[in-house]
C-alpha cells in the first residue's frame, strides 16, 4: 500500500525557478537556489538570505576547506564562505545555448554538474565531472535535460536523470577511474508517465531514492527494489528537486518552480516558487562535500 503525505509550505514564492536544495552544518539554514536569476537562498530563523552570485546559479555543494563550489552558466567557480567569488575556473564551452543545470559532489570529493540546451534539444548536453585537482571533464554526453545525480554513501554506484527519459538510471562507480568512473548504465525506475517528470533526487538511510517530479505536484519515494510506497503531494505542479537536512536529517526540503506557468496556473497555485518541507520518518546521509 502507497503512503500518501503532505507537504508544509515553509516560505512564500521566493523563487522563480528554485531547485537544488542543501543542508551543511556551516550553513544558518537550508540553501537553494534560484537558477535562472543566479541566486543563492538561505533561510534561517523564518527569514531569507538571497545573494546573488552570477548569470546562473545551477548548483552547488560545501567545500571540505570552507566556501562553496558552484556551477554557474558555463563552468565552475569557487566561492568564499561568505558567498563573494574566490575563483573563475573558466568556461567549458562558448555556446549561449547551452547553461549548467544540476549537480552533486561524489564521496571522494569531486563535483559533478550536467549541462542542458536553453530550448531543451536533444542531445545537447553534457555530463561534467570537477576533481579535486580543478580540472573539469566531460563524462557523459548526449545528454538532454541533465538533471538528479546523487552517490550512495559508499560511493560504489550513482544514479542519475535525463529528465525526458523518464527514468531514473544506475551506474556502477569506479571510484579512482576519474571522469570515466561512471559504468554499466541502467534503468533503476521508470516513472509512470501520468506522475510528471523526473527531476531533482536524494537517497535516504535505507537506500531507497525520493524523486521530485516536474508537473506531477509530488515527490515519490521508490524501495532499493525500485518499489513505489510513498508520495508526497505538494499543492504546486512544478517540483523541481529534494533533499534530507535538518539537525537530525529528518527533514525532507522540496523546492519548486513557477517558470513559465500562465497566469491562470500563477491563480491556481500562488505557492509555485515556495520552499516545502515534510517529516517522512526516515532521513538521510550527510551531503557530500567537493575536496578541490
Amino acid at each position: 500500500m502507497t503512503r500518501e503525505l503532505v507537504a508544509e509550505q515553509l516560505t512564500g514564492p521566493v523563487a522563480e525557478h528554485g531547485e537544488g536544495p542543501v543542508w551543511h552544518p556551516s550553513f544558518a539554514g537550508v540553501r537553494w537556489v534560484d537558477m535562472l536569476a543566479g541566486d543563492i537562498l538561505e533561510l534561517a530563523d523564518d527569514r531569507i538570505r538571497r545573494t546573488h552570485v552570477g548569470s546562473v546559479a545551477a548548483a552547488f555543494r560545501p567545500r571540505r576547506d570552507g566556501g562553496l563550489v558552484l556551477a554557474d552558466e558555463r563552468g565552475f567557480v569557487l566561492l568564499d564562505p561568505d558567498l563573494r567569488v574566490q575563483r573563475r575556473l573558466g568556461d567549458l564551452w562558448d555556446d549561449p545555448g547551452i547553461r549548467m543545470n544540476e549537480g552533486g559532489c561524489d564521496p571522494a570529493g569531486a563535483f559533478w554538474c550536467g549541462s542542458m540546451a536553453y530550448d531543451t534539444r536533444p542531445g545537447a548536453g553534457t555530463l561534467y565531472r570537477l576533481g579535486p585537482d580543478l580540472v573539469a571533464e566531460p563524462a557523459l554526453t548526449g545528454v538532454t535535460i541533465s538533471n538528479g545525480l546523487v552517490f550512495t554513501p559508499d560511493g560504489r554506484r550513482a544514479y542519475y536523470i535525463d529528465t525526458p527519459t523518464g527514468r531514473i538510471d544506475v551506474f556502477d562507480v569506479d571510484p579512482d577511474a576519474g571522469a570515466a568512473a561512471l559504468r554499466d548504465r541502467r534503468p533503476a525506475v521508470l516513472v509512470d508517465p501520468a506522475a510528471g517528470l523526473p527531476d531533482g533526487l536524494t537517497v535516504d538511510s535505507a537506500g531507497a531514492l525520493w524523486v521530485a517530479l516536474w508537473g506531477g505536484s509530488a515527490v515519490h519515494r521508490y524501495t532499493p527494489d525500485g518499489v513505489l510506497d510513498t508520495v508526497v503531494r505538494l499543492p504546486v505542479s512544478r517540483v523541481t528537486a529534494c533533499t534530507f537536512g535538518g539537525p537530525d536529517l529528518g527533514t525532507l526540503f522540496v523546492t519548486s518552480s513557477r517558470q513559465e506557468l500562465t497566469a491562470d496556473e500563477l491563480t491556481a497555485q500562488p505557492a509555485a516558487g515556495a520552499l516545502f518541507a515534510v517529516r517522512p520518518g526516515t532521513g538521510g546521509a550527510p551531503v557530500a562535500e567537493f575536496s578541490g
